[in-house]
């Protein structure tokens, strides 16, 4: 994890992060994520750097991003801090494939209809008594939909440029965009950007255009999940220790690097799965247990027909997986 940064230039002001490429793996991309923030006066600028000095990274690395955010007292600078550092956890990334799952279903392209409290079913939470969900997890919901929205993603694909050149194409996008949204009748404000960053709120239907719908290049390279996918989360978890998300995503993502030997076998280094999936520090019996606790599930979920250690150079260990085509599969 790094600090993220305050910067201005001539088009705003931004709060972002730079997630570093690793050089032993073209899989492992440089990208920076960052939140334009948008009609900022010199007084709110000057608010911000002054509670930015609160951020502690130790304590957000050591401890829990929630703690070291503790010392920032304006509510909006700690969710925005939040939202940036803990982008695409896997309840996030749960809500993306089930947001992809309905554009399927509902083949307006990359627009997508839903209703919140559908969601919230699909995601496993239980109804107050009221029929309803209890306000932290409706405000968590519009939290998480508004930080898929508002946080873009700087990636630089390389571009040929004449006969020796070499170049680089940037794209800014979000992962999702909301287009507009709706309040059943009921004698109530509601603001998209004021809920996310204040209040416990959440809109009744969300309307939202998928950015990647067609991939980077419209070339239909993408990965294909099984429709049965589930996404319904672990009650009183926290979305951190959502492993099997973790693992199922990095390994669709490998697929779309490595080309898997005869359609199903691939081979990831040990470490770059223990850093993807948050298994840090140095107890390694404590991470090898979670680790292959987690290979269990997707194997009994169908993902993963087997694994099994393989020994590399310089005494890497790695992994070879062999994917179940059926339920997931590169296109």
């Amino acid at each position: 994890m790094q600090l993220p940064i305050l910067r201005s230039d001539a088009n705003g002001y931004y709060l972002e992060m730079r997630v570093e490429a690793d050089s032993q793996d073209a899989s492992e991309l440089t990208v920076i994520r960052r939140v334009p923030l948008e009609n900022l006066s010199a007084e709110e600028w000057d608010d911000l750097k002054t509670e930015y000095a609160n951020l502690d990274l130790d304590i957000c690395v050591n401890q829990g991003v929630g703690k070291g955010l503790e010392k920032i007292q304006d509510r909006k600078i700690q969710r925005l801090f939040m939202a940036l550092m803990t982008f695409l956890n896997p309840r996030q990334v749960s809500i993306v494939l089930y947001l992809y799952k309905l554009a399927a279903e509902q083949g307006n392209g990359p627009i997508v209809t839903f209703r919140s409290n559908d969601l919230l079913t699909i995601l496993g939470y239980t109804r107050t008594k009221d029929g309803g969900f209890a306000s932290k997890l409706r405000s968590q919901l519009n939290r998480d939909l508004v930080a898929l929205h508002r946080t873009e993603l700087v990636l630089a694909q390389s571009l040929k440029k004449g006969n020796q050149n070499m170049g680089a194409k940037v794209m800014i996008k979000s992962v999702l965009r909301i287009k507009d949204y709706e309040i059943d009748p009921v004698p109530r404000d509601f603001n998209l950007s004021k809920a996310a960053d204040y209040t416990y709120e959440l809109a009744d239907v969300y309307t939202i255009s998928l950015e990647f719908f067609d991939g980077p290049a419209r070339t239909g390279d993408c990965v294909l999940f099984a429709n049965s996918i589930n996404i319904a989360q672990k009650i009183g978890s926290n979305a951190k220790s959502d492993y099997k998300t973790k693992l199922l995503v990095y390994l669709a993502s490998r697929m779309k690097w490595d080309t898997p030997q005869e359609g199903q076998y691939v081979i990831i280094s040990k470490q770059y799965l223990f850093k993807n999936l948050d298994l840090l520090g140095s107890n390694s019996s404590r991470n090898n247990q979670i680790f292959w606790r987690t290979v269990e599930e997707l194997k009994q979920e169908g993902y993963i027909l087997g694994a099994q250690e393989l020994p590399g150079k310089n005494k890497i260990v790695g992994v070879q997986f062999q994917i179940n085509s059926a339920k997931l599969k590169c296109s």
